[in-house]
């Protein structure tokens, strides 16, 4: 039993130890204990370490050790998060009390022995404290905001129309700014193209892109190999393989033109990395830098501000979804792990609506007696 990462240290079970400032060591114990739980887990360092300092601020706040801890301690400590002069956002607000919740699943599992050994240590144990009744609530349909919604084709095309003409203007007019404004605008593209996060897309590098054996015609960009996409809460970034679709296949020869002699290696760093997308100071543009670009070209065009470049994405799966694809395919194109959540990404148009119930009721006339059915 003791070689379960996170078990009760022998240290503090030796019978021939004192335990000096006893409530201190256990609680530094418990901590070392479930980072180590968490480190088998597979949780990124920097996860860990969060968690670990809020359970820390936790204790601070109350005063008290987990073994006395109780319900109207953590609603205190989230309520004195949740306002002040800098109130936290709700997502922080769940991490914060999902953080506590798991402490407290951790050190009241019969596996780590930490309860039988709290009882006969403090004469007390452990218990969970963190419950649906106050926790914030956790649904998938508050996990995008009201607001943000897909662009309709004519807004795409509208905003892609003057990144193109902004393209041809500073360059007509020798501006050296021609250069990054091109490569902003096939970024975006890309962006739409394969439905990518902000991160995903700063991060693609030129190899990760490559043939689908099955459609010759994309030649080296049937696919692309995201190697920074999100994974699950802590885990790090995972990898999926986005294909290139028929709908979206006109992305390949801008590919084609940025990758050949004249297309990124324009820039002066862009024999310093692989990046696909280099900065003119940097080997790779930023997060920061390419949302500052989106927003103004966005601004420029007199487009809703709750339209955000995470909207390409949500562009992505509404087109693919009104083109007709199996939502499956287009769940794992997107690397959602459900289907609820594409679904949440899903805006189609009128037209789409009207077109299915058409169709329905086209099926249920050609069928005889299908209404009864």
């Amino acid at each position: 039993m003791d070689v379960v990462p996170g078990f009760v240290p022998r240290v503090l079970t030796d019978p021939n130890v004192g335990l000096f400032r006893a409530d201190e060591r256990v609680f530094d114990a418990m901590i070392d204990g479930w980072r180590a739980q968490m480190l088998a887990r597979g949780l990124t360092t920097a996860t860990i370490e969060g968690r670990c300092r809020l359970i820390r601020r936790f204790q601070s706040f109350t005063g008290e050790f987990p073994w006395t801890w109780r319900p109207l301690d953590v609603e205190e400590f989230l309520g004195e998060r949740r306002s002040g002069a800098k109130p936290i956002s709700l997502t922080t607000l769940r991490s914060d009390s999902n953080a506590v919740a798991m402490f407290c699943a951790y050190i009241t599992h019969p596996a780590y022995a930490w309860s039988e050994f709290c009882e006969r240590t403090f004469g007390d144990v452990p218990a969970q404290i963190c419950f649906d009744w106050n926790m914030p609530r956790h649904t998938t349909d508050d996990a995008v905001p009201p607001g943000r919604r897909a662009f309709t084709k004519a807004e795409l095309q509208s905003l892609f129309d003057f990144l193109d003409d902004l393209v041809d203007h500073e360059y007509a007019a020798g501006s050296k700014r021609w250069l990054p404004a091109l490569r902003d605008s096939l970024a975006f593209k890309v962006c739409y193209a394969y439905g990518l996060r902000r991160r995903e897309v700063t991060m693609l590098d030129v190899h990760d892109f490559g043939p689908n054996p099955h459609v010759a015609a994309y030649g080296a960009f049937g696919a692309a190999t995201i190697r920074w996409a999100k994974g699950t809460a802590g885990s790090g970034p995972r990898r999926r393989t986005v294909l290139t679709v028929p709908e979206f296949d006109w992305v390949v020869e801008l590919l084609r033109y940025w990758t050949s002699p004249g297309g990124r290696d324009r820039f002066a760093t862009a024999d310093r990395s692989a990046a696909m997308w280099p900065s003119e100071r940097g080997q790779r543009i930023t997060l920061g830098s390419l949302g500052d670009s989106f927003t103004q070209a966005r601004d420029a065009v007199g487009l809703p501000k709750e339209l955000g470049l995470h909207c390409l994405r949500h562009s992505y799966v509404t087109h693919l979804i009104e083109a007709g694809y199996d939502p499956t395919f287009v769940q794992t194109q997107v690397g959602h792990s459900y289907a609820s959540t594409t679904g949440l990404y899903t805006s189609v148009s009128s037209d789409f609506k009207q077109r299915a119930v058409q169709q329905m009721i086209a099926r249920r006339i050609a069928t005889p007696g299908a209404i009864d059915a």
